[in-house]
């Protein structure tokens, strides 16, 4: 069975720092018609469902603990008996939406995470968050980057939990030493490539975002 891409939009609110802002969030499966892996639960559990369908969830995949990421990720754990996989540094994020309820195991720098006969690759990617994570999936030459890069620069580094300098390293060392063709599928907003990202680099570092 072929390994495809899967993927919805949902909106909803982001909370931090006492702010909320309506937001729109991708949502990405990744896997063939037996199985598959979710990569974050924001706002619609149905919504990612119908995207699942009938497969068995490997694993509910945590790109980061901002709350439009896994507001709905123990209630989509609870319907399809998946885990929730998040990097450890992000639990104080975490616990700010879900305090009693704790991520199912730790996601790890350099893991490989096996779904539908397709390895995908942990990159543990910090500066929007202390655990956020990338996963890079090189039999289809793609990265999933959660907030960590998008079309036209790094993820935000204003609020709580953040760093413009962590994120530059996270961006510089993990993802743009990537192969150029490599498509990146973002947290939100349009995907774009690595060769269209890289020479930007100079030019996010001088304007500080």
């Amino acid at each position: 069975m072929a390994v495809r891409i899967d993927h919805t939009v949902t909106s909803g609110t982001f909370s931090l720092d006492g702010q909320t802002f309506e937001v729109d969030n991708n949502v990405w499966v990744l896997g063939d018609d037996a199985e598959c892996v979710v990569f974050d639960a924001p706002h619609d559990v149905e919504a990612i469902r119908e995207l699942i369908g009938d497969r068995r969830v490997a694993a509910i995949l945590a790109t980061h603990a901002h709350d439009d990421h896994i507001r709905y990720a123990p209630e989509l754990a609870e319907a399809t008996g998946a885990p929730i996989l998040l990097h450890p540094e992000d639990l104080p994020v975490w616990e700010l939406t879900h305090p009693d309820r704790e991520p199912d195991d730790a996601l790890r720098d350099g893991q490989v995470i096996e779904v539908a006969g397709t390895a995908v690759h942990v990159l543990h990617t910090p500066g929007h968050a202390p655990g956020a994570c990338c996963f890079h999936v090189p039999e289809l030459n793609v990265v999933f980057t959660g907030d960590t890069l998008f079309q036209g620069g790094p993820g935000a580094t204003g609020r709580s939990f953040s760093s413009f300098d962590t994120i530059i390293g996270s961006i510089r060392d993990r993802l743009l030493s990537l192969p150029l063709d490599t498509t990146v599928h973002t947290g939100h907003g349009g995907s774009t490539t690595i060769r269209a990202e890289a020479p930007n680099l100079q030019e996010w570092i001088t304007r500080g975002h």
